[in-house]
């Protein structure tokens, strides 16, 4: 296994990690395990050596082995700027580089409506949220909340009903459904429309001013967010509509969170809280739309998808209007009493197959999705960073945003196989409290349960051009996204207010090392 090394790496202060072979932090075996979960890729040997490179740390006077490469062989070593978030695997080989290529060409084109002489590049819509991926994932990082008077792009509004029928709930328990779409504007509102046809209407956010103090008399404004819909084109929406935003999520280390073994975050489910810690992380069980088969789901601020290219199928689907050979529907989000909408000329071109984006065009944007990778650490030596990392754990941050895992030996991509990553996230969904809530349930997420936010690269958030956090973009700062924790993650955010503000400081350089 080779792991490239550009001058940067001492250029960022880190020569003295600069010769450690990945091998040697995993005795030459390695998978995550937690709990003792069983993984059919391990030896009992290697199950070992596992849960002891994975184990949380508590040396905090110097960095961990490893801890730089935030997402293993595959971690970019690329100065820490704008395009931080675009840079393919570092450990793939020219063949991927080129199919990566590829997919990004793909990934930042602009689709156009029907009929266009741009044969191929035509289907946009009808209705629509972007015209390109990269409109929604700006820099390949996440979505931008829109200024006052601007449309919103990357922050979408989801819609559902509560099931009405008997038919409805059967479709909710066996998995074919995650929610039940509204029955006017479906599943999402889209707020543009090729020419010829109405766009749905718009979403209308207010926010309302909420002071937090610190026990040291330090105050910090949250600002919390109501949401609504203007401009309605075709007529009322359903009275028991349920509305939750959607802001676009980074897309750096997606194929490196596909490839950890399904059975390490099993293992760290307990729904009961049979540890009394407080903590009941659930997994989200989803259908697979691929295969057929209920798996899990860990993908998307509910974890209600089970892979990279379902999910990419979804975002085609639903936000551009594309069809693909998991999507086939040519008109997208148009529903069935949406006439004008089901009128409007396809993309589909006979010669090309009966969808909008035939093959290989989904899977080079999943294999694109999959290889952004994770850039490295910054500042891992740092005295304050590492206080912060302490502060980080004692306060219990690290019992949800999990530090470590290492990748199945058998993942598809050999990218992606046997690598110690740093994801900080569980991949399980947790009750958020009400200050978060969204009272819209998808699939096994409650309208109060959100999967756990993955960090790596969330200190280059401001950097890459994003800025905001939280599924809604209302946090302006982390330390405002740190406030806004409850439920589950209450006696953190109890933790953090009572630290002095030098440690909450610590903590946040710690963050902004990620």
């Amino acid at each position: 296994m080779s792991i490239r090394k550009p001058l940067l790496f001492c250029l960022l202060g880190l020569t003295s990690l600069c010769a450690m072979p990945l091998a040697a932090a995993l005795g030459e075996s390695g998978g995550a395990a937690s709990k003792g979960a069983v993984r059919a890729d391990l030896t009992p040997e290697d199950r070992a050596r596992v849960l002891a490179v994975t184990a949380p740390t508590g040396d905090f006077t110097k960095p961990e082995a490893f801890e730089i490469m935030q997402g293993g062989a595959a971690t970019s070593m690329a100065w820490p700027d704008r395009d931080a978030f675009s840079h393919v695997s570092a450990n793939q080989d020219f063949e991927g580089e080129d199919r990566f290529k590829l997919g990004n060409a793909l990934f930042r084109k602009f689709w156009v409506s029907s009929p266009s002489s741009t044969e191929a590049s035509d289907g946009l819509g009808p209705l629509y949220n972007a015209r390109s991926c990269q409109s929604c994932h700006l820099k390949d990082g996440r979505g931008r909340v829109p200024e006052a008077g601007e449309e919103a792009v990357s922050l979408f509004l989801r819609l559902s009903v509560p099931p009405r029928t008997a038919e409805e709930r059967a479709a909710l328990a066996d998995k074919r459904q995650t929610r039940i779409p509204e029955p006017t504007y479906g599943g999402q509102l889209q707020n543009f429309a090729v020419p010829g046809v109405r766009p749905e209407g718009r979403m209308v956010i207010d926010y309302r001013d909420e002071p937090v103090t610190f026990s040291d008399g330090t105050t910090v404004t949250l600002r919390a967010p109501t949401y609504s819909v203007a401009d309605l084109q075709y007529g009322p929406m359903a009275k028991d509509v349920l509305l939750s935003p959607r802001l676009a999520n980074p897309m750096i280390g997606l194929g490196l969170v596909e490839a950890i073994p399904e059975e390490d975050i099993r293992a760290l489910a307990d729904p009961e809280d049979a540890d009394g810690d407080g903590i009941s992380g659930r997994v989200s069980e989803v259908r697979d739309p691929e295969t057929g088969a209920i798996t899990l789901g860990r993908f998307g601020w509910k974890a209600s998808t089970p892979s990279i290219k379902v999910q990419s199928a979804e975002a085609f689907a639903g936000d551009i209007g594309i069809s693909t050979p998991l999507k086939t529907d040519a008109f997208g989000e148009c529903s069935n009493v949406q006439a004008e909408c089901r009128a409007a000329p396809s993309g589909i071109q006979e010669r090309l197959g009966p969808v909008e984006a035939p093959d290989p065009v989904l899977d080079l944007v999943a294999f694109y999705s999959r290889n952004l990778a994770v850039p490295a650490r910054r500042r891992v030596d740092d005295t304050a960073v590492l206080a912060g990392k302490k502060a980080f754990y004692e306060a219990g941050c690290a019992a949800c945003h999990q530090p470590k895992f290492v990748t199945s030996r058998t993942a598809e991509d050999p990218a992606q196989r046997f690598q110690l990553i740093w994801p900080h996230s569980d991949f399980l969904l947790h009750d958020m409290g009400e200050g978060l809530a969204d009272h819209r349930p998808v699939g096994d997420a409650s309208g109060r349960e959100w999967r756990t936010q993955p960090l790596w690269g969330i200190g280059l958030t401001e950097t890459v051009g994003g800025g905001t956090y939280l599924h809604d973009g209302r946090a302006r700062s982390l330390e405002e996204a740190i406030l806004w924790h409850g439920g589950e993650a209450g006696a953190a955010r109890a933790a953090y207010m009572g630290m002095d503000a030098e440690t909450r400081s610590t903590l946040i350089e710690f963050l902004e090392s990620l």
